[in-house]
């Protein structure tokens, strides 16, 4: 039996010498015999001293307005204490669309760079250098990094950027969670997933959920991933990368939940707006001399509609309340149990509401279930089949419950327009907390510092100490894009370091420079998409050479209220040129839109049947 141990341990060592001469250069002396060599063995990967762990929280299609961190009129009082307790960031922003802004925040480089202009699905990837869906291992991720200076990292929920193709128990697994530095992962790997009944991964498996909210499972098991590792290893730090699938649609949380909001948005989203925008300025977080946007021209005033739609859309906004309350609740019961096992102090927290905008893909009158969606039938017609299925929202029944356009504006106050709208604020400005009671001592603090999804893991590498390796597993790494937000932290009047920043989502796009903005709107949209399928008309292509610029001061004019393009046309003219040189730097060329997945322009040979196959993973 002894004999057995010995020689298996001389595998096991043989194998581990073999792995490290693969990645480690040899500094010892070999010589004909052990006596006359000297042996080398490589440090183990140590964390830095004292280094904190790290918890990065990032929810799904939350807009500015919608929390009571931010303004809003849903209860958060988890995100709250968080920020009563750290720093409010009011300037941050994302990519407008869930997989570039995922791949951004990951790797700290810009989503073209990394491939994932578009998204991972077959549908809606093409095959360039920014538009096939694939990270490359020169982009490593924040969980690459991080076990690289001795971490344990781990993920629960979202992922979002795993190729469709690759989302089978086959593999391969280099784009899972797990073939991009996690050492665990429970969640599901495409864009949305029933909240019931997920298409559920742990590791590299797919396993059977149990029949309870999402939220409650994935909560569960970012407790036992932690707990395991301090029990075997209690002072070494962990990565904890939570991304629920809320409150992506389809909006789905028990009525305990949804209840708790009966009749509170019975006056409607005009209502809402005002509501939320006094908050805001009470809070400091929008300009105390800032002006509310008009309503959009393509909803219609609350006041003006029947007593039945106002049921109807009052009931969806109830739904999607209390599913991002209950969402912060689940992220609380996670934070006290850090706070029983006496981590909280030592844990540097980032939370991101929302990976990009409210989202405009419930369109105008909200949608239920997955087969009424994109029906081309007379609106009138629509909401009477939603109103007789009101009862369906919310519940495993509606699988594809998302609320109506007025909501996600309301959502977004104070600014314009919404998710995947990467030309305007509405689009990419969400909410940044960061809260370290051990490192950051100012409580409440508000940040106005201009920030990305990119800098949050030069941030984190940066406070901690940690390195940003030259190579991982053998492999060059290119240049992270982002710029630490550290130096904000004991500074609020700090000038903003991160002065240049462009957008591209399916046409529309953005360029930031030293606070100047020019956008430029690309039709048709999603939104379009809706108007002509409602009227049974087919589809335009879009012009990309019709697309009119316009011209924003942010520092100025913060929610894009007054178009300057008329006005500094050599301005504009400057911006556009900042804009194609940052476009050819990192890949966004050729440009691709709606039109062109709608009409299965980017769908690759071969996959049509794939896609139906699969149609409920994503």
């Amino acid at each position: 039996m002894i004999k057995k141990v010995i020689i298996a341990s001389a595998f096991a060592l043989a194998s581990v010498a073999a792995i490290n001469a693969q990645t480690t250069e040899f500094k010892g002396v070999i010589g004909n015999t052990l006596k006359d060599s000297k042996e080398y063995w490589p440090a183990p990967v140590k964390a830095p001293k004292g280094a904190p762990n790290v918890i990065w929280i990032l929810l799904d299609d939350v807009g500015y307005g919608a929390t009571t961190t931010f303004g809003g009129l849903i209860q958060t009082p988890t995100f709250d204490s968080l920020a009563n307790n750290g720093l409010r960031y009011t300037n941050f922003h994302t990519c407008a669309i869930c997989a570039p802004t995922r791949s951004a925040l990951l790797t700290g480089r810009n989503s073209g760079s990394v491939h994932e202009n578009g998204f991972s699905h077959i549908g809606a990837s093409a095959g360039f250098p920014g538009w096939d869906g694939r990270v490359p291992n020169t982009a490593g991720t924040i969980a690459e990094v991080l076990r690289e200076n001795g971490y344990n990292t781990f993920a629960v929920g979202k992922y979002g950027i795993t190729p469709d193709e690759e989302a089978t128990d086959a593999g391969p697994f280099d784009h899972w969670p797990t073939g991009k530095g996690f050492d665990h992962f429970f969640g599901f790997l495409g864009s949305q997933t029933d909240q019931y009944k997920p298409d559920l991964v742990e590791d590299q498996a797919h396993v059977k959920p149990d029949g309870r909210h999402l939220n409650e499972q994935i909560t569960d098991k970012a407790i036992s991933f932690i707990d395991r590792q301090k029990k075997a290893a209690p002072d070494k730090p962990f990565f904890l990368y939570y991304s629920p699938g809320a409150v992506h649609a389809p909006h789905q949380v028990t009525a305990e939940w949804s209840d708790l909001y009966k009749g509170k948005f019975d006056a409607g989203w005009d209502a809402y707006r005002e509501a939320t925008f006094a908050n805001q300025k009470k809070l400091g977080v929008v300009p105390a001399n800032g002006v509310l946007p008009p309503r959009n021209p393509d909803i219609k005033a609350w006041e003006n509609l029947s007593p039945e739609e106002k049921k109807l859309y009052a009931r969806f906004m109830e739904v999607y309340a209390g599913y991002l309350t209950y969402t912060d609740h689940e992220v609380g019961v996670l934070i006290n149990h850090l706070k029983e096992i006496k981590q909280l102090d030592n844990t540097l927290i980032f939370v991101i509401i929302g990976d990009n905008g409210a989202s405009k893909e419930g369109t105008f009158n909200g949608v239920i279930e997955r087969s009424a969606f994109g029906k081309q039938i007379p609106e009138q017609q629509h909401i009477q089949e939603n109103l007789d299925r009101i009862g369906e929202i919310g519940t495993a029944l509606g699988n594809e419950t998302n609320y109506p356009l007025g909501w996600a504006q309301a959502a977004n106050t104070p600014f314009k327009l919404w998710k995947q709208d990467a030309n305007a604020e509405g689009g990419t400005h969400n909410p940044l907390i960061v809260f370290y009671p051990k490192g950051i001592t100012e409580k409440g603090g508000i940040r106005n510092q201009y920030g990305h999804v990119i800098d949050i893991l030069p941030t984190t590498l940066d406070y901690i100490k940690g390195a940003i390796p030259n190579e991982i597993r053998g492999v060059k790494q290119q240049e992270v894009q982002g710029t630490s937000l550290a130096y904000s932290f004991e500074n609020a009047s700090a000038p903003s370091k991160h002065t240049l920043q462009h957008y591209y989502i399916f046409g529309n796009r953005a360029i930031y420079k030293d606070g100047w903005k020019a956008e430029a709107a690309h039709h048709p949209d999603f939104i379009d998409f809706a108007k002509y399928q409602l009227a049974g008309k087919p589809i335009p292509d879009g012009d990309f050479e019709k697309d009119e610029w316009e011209l924003y001061n942010l520092n100025e004019d913060f929610n894009e209220n007054n178009n300057l393009a008329a006005k500094y046309p050599e301005k504009l003219a400057e911006l556009k040129k900042v804009f194609e040189e940052q476009a050819k730097k990192n890949n966004i060329y050729p440009f691709v839109d709606w039109s062109d997945v709608f009409k299965g322009r980017t769908l690759r040979p071969g996959t049509k049947n794939f896609l139906e196959a699969r149609s409920d993973r994503h």
